[in-house]
């Protein structure tokens, strides 16, 4: 239920707190399942929150286990359509708990759903594919071995930026891996690393290799060019969404350093906190000009400084 009710707001947030969006082939949104999103993993759960507001059918998310320790939290994940996956670093007795998962996972491919998962098993902020960890490809032998003819979508998400507001993200989606791709008469130790393969071959290509010094690589492959008569356009009210949003921006930016300086959910923090915040500061902000003023007129400020914050991002400085 939370998350049919928050599928809305977050995609029309999307608008926000990306400048832009650049999807290699916008019909694998609309995709039926059973279906396997197989995804890097670089910036924390804003990875997840992107692709599942994108995509038009609901999709469960496999999260790191530790972020269930919480009765509550794990509560508000599981209503999120998150599911818990665990790594042996988060303690070799909770491997087994990830076999709950996939049994869950498998009865959602059965109702033709889609699950997603970041197949690296671990976040970090870099341009670049890192080994694959071999809990997608055992969620698929063993989807395949009853008889659930789930197909993986190879799926690359690649940012300009992990540290600033306003990003351009490139969604690159890459070739279907259907049952008939894997030889599985090899054994099981042989099947997962012949799986393990065919999926880097295809991931590779998606996501882009660039060395965190290289700006000049980064501007040319991840820079979104903007008119300059779009940009004149939007720089009166990009000035007004400047000054309207910074007290808000200006504290959220200085709890996630606090809190994330030394890790990379940095990024995902400052917008999980404005997600659910924004819409409070709007209502103050509106409530405060129409307290002075006594001028009904202003409630289209609920209207109008979202539009002055989307001005700001699409001009401001990306690099």
């Amino acid at each position: 239920m939370l998350y049919r009710l928050l599928k809305l707001p977050a995609t029309l947030a999307l608008y926000l707190y990306c400048r832009t969006i650049r999807i290699s082939n916008k019909n694998i949104l609309r995709q039926d399942g059973p279906l396997l999103i197989a995804c890097n993993h670089p910036n924390s759960f804003l990875d997840a929150i992107i692709i599942s507001s994108l995509f038009k059918k609901p999709v469960h998310s496999l999260a790191r286990g530790d972020a269930f320790k919480n009765k509550f939290f794990a509560a508000l994940l599981r209503s999120l359509n998150m599911l818990p996956v665990y790594r042996a670093s988060e303690g070799v007795e909770n491997m087994e708990h990830n076999y709950t998962s996939f049994n869950a996972c498998k009865e959602i491919f059965k109702k033709n759903g889609i699950v997603l998962i970041f197949s690296e098993g671990r976040c970090i902020n870099e341009w670049h594919l890192r080994p694959l960890m071999k809990g997608t490809a055992r969620l698929v032998l063993s989807s395949w071995n009853d008889d659930i003819n789930v197909k993986i979508l190879p799926l690359g998400i690649n940012y300009q930026s992990f540290t600033s507001f306003g990003k351009n993200i490139h969604l690159n989606a890459g070739e279907m891996i259907l049952p008939h791709d894997i030889n599985t008469n090899e054994g099981f130790g042989n099947t997962i690393r012949a799986f393990n393969a065919v999926l880097n071959n295809k991931l590779q290509p998606l996501v882009y290799e660039i060395d965190k010094n290289n700006l000049e690589q980064v501007k040319q492959t991840l820079g979104f060019n903007i008119s300059t008569a779009r940009r004149i356009a939007l720089s009166l009210p990009a000035v007004v969404g400047y000054m309207a949003h910074w007290p808000l921006y200006f504290f959220i930016q200085r709890f996630a350093f606090k809190v994330a300086s030394h890790n990379d959910h940095y990024d995902s923090i400052i917008v999980g906190l404005l997600f659910l915040l924004y819409p409070f500061y709007l209502l103050f902000i509106t409530g405060v000009v129409l307290f002075f003023t006594k001028c009904w007129y202003f409630l289209f400020l609920i209207l109008v400084l979202p539009f002055c914050a989307f001005s700001f991002v699409q001009v401001k400085k990306q690099f």
